[in-house]
């Protein structure tokens, strides 16, 4: 037997190497800019500053016109990935303490979406009558940057997401389950998903999202997980400022229920186009 294995099998039991749980930033995971860390059932937690907010926020405009770009067929093939990806992984999520039966969830939720990929724009869009010889048609556009303060469960978490970017928007994430969250960045990281198109900050809500509110490049804002009155007030305030959509939360959202096509077509726009007939 080699000298070294002998070393090995007679040594001091190892260290184990902990892990950081980091931002997820155009595709990459940075530490904070701050350097600061918070405790989270005994994990390390990266705490993300208003400078991590800013650079999300750059991230996911530089990936939104080639994401939106891309084939509807396309971005539902991204989405079948994650779920394959998340599925293969689940055990990581039981492991954190994530039910069996709500990563099964996760998966189904992603392969739903995956499947309105190129289906959305035909039921929102359209030919409209009209008296004369022109052309009227409906087409749907994705709203742009979506910032979102989402629920601390994984199916939340993705029940947020999911919409948001299978009709061609990017998304800056504040995280309330950070371990949950930056396992899901990790299978987002490794399925195919450009970078930038899927950001994810942990936190403080109350530290971060207000500057997401009132960024002049952000486009819609989505409160789902804000479980304070008197914070989504203040946001839906500094949104104002901008004149951002905004999703507020829902009392006690049933996330395992058939979330229709709301949660797409919220964060949606409808572009109509005239064109004169014979031309």
């Amino acid at each position: 037997m080699p000298k070294s294995s002998k070393v090995l099998e007679s040594g001091p039991s190892r260290l184990t190497v902990r892990k950081t749980y980091k931002l997820y930033i155009g595709g990459k995971f940075p530490r904070s800019e701050s350097g600061r860390t918070y405790v989270v059932d005994g994990d390390n937690v990266a705490l993300a500053s208003r400078k991590d907010a800013r650079d999300a926020v750059l991230a996911a405009r530089a990936a939104q016109p080639k994401w939106a770009g891309t084939t509807a067929y396309n971005r539902g093939q991204v989405l079948y990935r994650v779920a394959e990806m998340l599925e293969a992984r689940r055990g990581e999520f039981t492991a954190l303490g994530v039910p069996g039966s709500e990563v099964h969830a996760a998966v189904d939720r992603l392969v739903w979406y995956a499947g309105w990929s190129d289906k959305i724009a035909q039921v929102t869009g359209g030919a409209n009558p009209v008296a004369g010889p022109f052309f009227n048609i409906s087409a749907p556009e994705p709203t742009g940057v979506v910032a979102v303060v989402a629920p601390a469960s994984l199916l939340g978490l993705v029940s947020v997401v999911a919409p948001a970017i299978v009709t061609g928007n990017t998304v800056v994430v504040l995280a309330a389950g950070p371990q949950v969250a930056i396992t899901l960045a990790e299978v987002l990281a490794t399925s195919d998903v450009p970078g930038g198109v899927v950001n994810l900050l942990t936190g403080r809500y109350a530290e971060t999202a207000p500057w997401l509110a009132s960024h002049d490049d952000v486009n819609a804002l989505d409160l789902t997980g804000v479980e304070h009155p008197e914070l989504a007030a203040e946001l839906e305030r500094a949104a104002a400022g901008t004149l951002k959509r905004v999703i507020r939360p829902g009392a006690a959202t049933d996330f395992t229920a058939d979330p229709g096509l709301r949660p797409m077509t919220a964060l949606l726009e409808t572009k109509t186009v005239w064109h004169p007939k014979g031309y």
